[in-house]
């Protein structure tokens, strides 16, 4: 399969900045990653005092671009490739784009919130929440077209992959499975997504033959 020109741009920079990042400066990283708003500029560890970095509009962008494993950054890409291709060879690479990034600043929006909540003071990163947008474009797109899960053998539905990927974020983020992982950022990602299909789909113009009134 042909990869579309979007989705391989953005494979390569995610895997250049993954590369990158252990050559680059560790403040500078913490800088691109995604902060609570209201972080404290230090705080104490059991390493002593630990100086932190602020929140800064452009961590809405950048914190999706990074990465924090080598298993983290192969998913992400790999859901990317899979399913992203098909949405942008229907979409187009604008439209795509487009989508990509708001699925990105919606879920770090969701994630800020969360965190405000929760008065948690830690970074957000990784592209998860676009990949969640992506596959509830996916199965908007093509709701009856057979998913194979690894972990599970059985050919799914994809309008049901989506809806199950879902349900399971909202059971963890709610029941603190997992709290290493930004459960509601990726259900930000869907969210987000969701409101500009919709917002398309009202306007009605070049959508799908399917999503058109």
């Amino acid at each position: 399969m042909t990869i579309p020109p979007v989705v391989l741009t953005l494979l390569g920079i995610n895997f250049l900045v993954f590369l990158a990042m252990g050559a680059l400066d560790p403040s500078f990283i913490n800088a691109l990653a995604l902060w609570p708003v209201g972080t404290p500029d230090q705080i104490m560890t059991p390493q002593g005092m630990q100086r932190l970095p602020s929140f800064g509009v452009w961590q809405l962008i950048t914190y999706g671009f990074l990465h924090g494993g080598f298993s983290h950054i192969f998913f992400n890409m790999f859901g990317l490739w899979m399913f992203g291709s098909q949405v942008e060879e229907v979409w187009g690479s604008r439209r795509f784009l487009f989508y990509y990034l708001v699925c990105i600043v919606g879920a770090g929006i969701v994630q800020l919130i969360t965190a405000a909540i929760s008065g948690g003071i830690y970074p957000t990163i990784g592209a998860s929440g676009a990949i969640f947008g992506i596959l509830l474009a996916f199965g908007m797109l093509f709701p009856n077209r057979p998913v194979f899960l690894i972990f599970f053998p059985v050919p799914i539905p994809a309008k049901y992959m989506v809806i199950g990927y879902g349900l399971l974020e909202l059971w963890a983020g709610v029941g603190g499975i997992q709290p290493g992982i930004a459960h509601f950022a990726h259900l930000g990602g869907m969210l987000f997504g969701f409101l500009l299909i919709l917002h398309w789909r009202k306007s009605g113009r070049n959508l799908p033959p399917q999503w058109r009134r």
